[in-house]
């Protein structure tokens, strides 16, 4: 049943004609009411004028009083509404009923639960409605938190890699930093799978190698070099990032400059596409990104698909 409601006309109508079904004598309608929590007052004076002059009142003008005022008092009066309720729909033993009453006890009390059945389809429904809006609502609210939280994140990520453009004198912290600026792009638009870190030989703790980013993009793992060289790309630079792209399985490969790529780098890595999915980046495009606010995973899913499909290692994007 609904928590609160007043009985509206057609269940009003039904009760008052269904409790005196329920009940053989007066003082059991009487009985019935003051069970469901009725307030004394309301019952005293019908109790009153019954002693006075039992012919008074029959049982439905009984009813009628007692259910009527129930309504009328709302919120006050609203358990023993509810109980009223209740009591009818819980109704079993029809035995209690007189005789000829039976049958029609049976049918008033089986439409009142499908009235009140419907009346609790309506209500939950609504209940129902309300609820999905307000996990909308709070969807939608979490969704512009985490947006603006993005977005303030981001923000402090292009400052940081803007200030990296003055530190001329420092090139092994600048290299440094742009890996935990890069990373830090990585883990804002939520790819980011291992920052920067040494594979170690498990005997001798001697590095292996050294993978400055890992993410993972449109489910593929990407290992992901970075470079703050003077000079362009050479093969030198370039050729470490091919061979652990090759020392592991289905891996793809990013190469992040904030110099130019030689030709040799271009044709090596052209050829490195026809064994794996392999793209290059320069610092300036991601610059470029970041001042125009525009999407960095629009950028490298274009950058990859122009390696898979055309087999260009490079396709400047902004």
């Amino acid at each position: 049943m609904a928590d609160a409601y007043h009985y509206p006309p057609e269940l009003l109508s039904l009760l008052v004609d269904t409790v005196p079904l329920l009940c053989r004598s007066k003082n059991d309608v009487i009985v019935f009411f003051r069970g469901a929590g009725s307030p004394e007052n309301l019952l005293k004076p019908l109790v009153d004028q019954l002693r006075a002059d039992a012919k008074s009142l029959n049982k439905y003008q009984i009813a009628r009083t007692v259910i009527e005022g129930l309504n009328a008092r709302g919120d006050s009066t609203l358990a023993p509404r509810r109980e009223v309720i209740k009591r009818v729909v819980e109704f079993e033993d029809f035995t209690s009923c007189w005789p000829e009453d039976q049958l029609k006890a049976k049918g008033a009390v089986s439409e009142v639960r499908r009235i009140v059945n419907v009346k609790d389809s309506f209500t939950r429904m609504k209940q129902e409605r309300d609820n999905e809006k307000s996990e909308a609502l709070a969807a939608a609210q979490v969704a512009r938190a985490a947006a603006l939280s993005r977005k303030k994140a981001i923000g402090e990520l292009r400052d940081q890699l803007f200030a990296l453009f003055a530190m001329d004198d420092k090139p092994q912290v600048r290299g440094k930093q742009l890996e935990l600026v890069l990373n830090g792009l990585f883990r804002a638009y939520g790819v980011l799978v291992h920052e920067d870190f040494k594979r170690r030989d498990p005997d001798s703790s001697t590095v292996l190698e050294q993978i400055d980013g890992v993410i993972v993009l449109d489910g593929t793992i990407h290992l992901v070099e970075m470079k703050w060289l003077k000079d362009p790309v050479g093969i030198a630079d370039f050729s470490p990032h091919l061979v652990r792209l090759f020392g592991r399985a289905s891996a793809s490969g990013i190469f992040i400059s904030n110099s130019d790529f030689t030709q040799p780098v271009l044709k090596e890595c052209a050829n490195a596409l026809n064994q794996r999915t392999m793209f290059l980046c320069s610092l300036q495009e991601i610059v470029m990104l970041l001042q125009n606010e525009a999407d960095l995973l629009a950028l490298l899913r274009k950058k990859s698909q122009a390696a898979v499909v055309a087999k260009q290692p490079f396709l400047r994007v902004v």
